[in-house]
């Protein structure tokens, strides 16, 4: 298989762009390197039994545009010619996908490879600031997202170039450190014998605190979704709930601030996804950037990086047609997973 590892080779314009997660998929289709990427309705991943049917019905069909390359951004990890997706049936097989929908190229990156490529050049309207921090510093940044899972990646800067880092960071562990949390971790669900980042900081995992918080006190669980909890806490209707989003925005805090140290983002932590927006109201509030910020003997250091939730509908497609306009601008590489036709 032809497979080309420079970082900096362009694909050939016009490029389909996706971003393919385990319930939804959004494309779009950027004509030239001057051109805003033409978007596309969302896609549910269940009404399509394969990602190429899905690509034709939703993108080719609607437009007169005949793509020569793609892009795809996939939650899951990319290893040989037939890539599952992690929360998806779907199966992507580049070769097939060049056959079948006439292209040229194809590119397989991450997904969160793709929001770390969009947090390099988010401007203020797309990004929404938590607490203080040193603003336009060039360095280097972690964005984190609480959504089905956590996805992690750094963004690392060196020789004028940015690196984005992809990884599991959302199942490293932590543990208790308040009084309160000992009461509550010994009732929370853990993964084969440990609480990870993802166990709490997810859709399952606001639910997995909520419960904890309720069997620590003896109460009746009222709610089971996450949005419930969420919409319930916010407006102050339920008090185990409001704690749920106080805890919730607590741990974020110290993971995010773990990240920050491990990449030393002093260019910022980025929040993403879409819990990250909908609690926006919870983060605002002193509990995350406190949290961030204890880690002594660090603390002064943790207190000049500034934290953002990425406001941004579409950041990954963003973040990837950044990459294909200026492709020197970024260190991607694309060993084993750039194939041509």
């Amino acid at each position: 298989m032809p497979r080309n590892n420079s970082y900096s080779h362009p694909l050939p314009f016009p490029i389909l762009i996706g971003d393919i997660g385990g319930t939804n998929a959004r494309f779009s289709i950027l004509i030239d390197v001057y051109a805003e990427p033409k978007e596309f309705p969302i896609i549910q991943t269940a009404d399509f039994a394969t990602i190429d049917e899905a690509i034709q019905a939703g993108v080719l069909d609607k437009t007169s545009v005949q793509p020569r390359a793609a892009i795809l951004a996939i939650a899951g990890p990319i290893r040989g010619e037939e890539i599952p997706l992690t929360n998806c049936p779907w199966v992507v097989r580049p070769k097939a996908m060049i056959k079948g929908l006439g292209l040229e190229e194809i590119l397989i990156v991450n997904d969160f490879e793709a929001q770390a490529l969009a947090i390099a050049s988010l401007t203020e309207e797309h990004r929404e600031p938590i607490g203080n921090g040193n603003e336009g510093m060039t360095a280097s940044k972690v964005v984190l997202g609480p959504g089905t899972g956590l996805g992690v990646a750094g963004l690392i800067h060196a020789e004028h170039t940015w690196i984005p880092v992809p990884g599991e960071g959302g199942h490293v562990d932590v543990g208790p450190r308040s009084e309160r949390d000992r009461a509550i971790f010994p009732h929370l669900e853990p993964i084969e014998g440990r609480i990870s980042a993802e166990q709490l900081l997810c859709g399952r995992g606001m639910v997995n605190i909520y419960q904890a918080i309720c069997k620590a006190d003896g109460k009746p669980q009222t709610f089971r979704d996450p949005a419930e909890i969420s919409s319930a806490g916010l407006a102050g209707r339920d008090a185990a709930a409001a704690e749920t989003l106080s805890l919730f925005s607590t741990y974020l805090g110290r993971v995010a601030g773990d990240l920050a140290l491990i990449f030393m983002a002093r260019g910022g932590v980025y929040l993403a996804g879409g819990i990250s927006q909908k609690i926006l109201p919870a983060l605002r509030r002193p509990e995350f950037r406190a949290a961030f910020e204890d880690k002594a003997p660090h603390s002064a250091m943790l207190r000049a990086i500034p934290t953002y939730v990425v406001t941004h509908p579409m950041a990954a497609l963003a973040g990837l047609a950044s990459y294909a306009r200026t492709p020197s601008r970024f260190g991607l590489g694309t060993e084993g997973r750039r194939w041509k036709g």
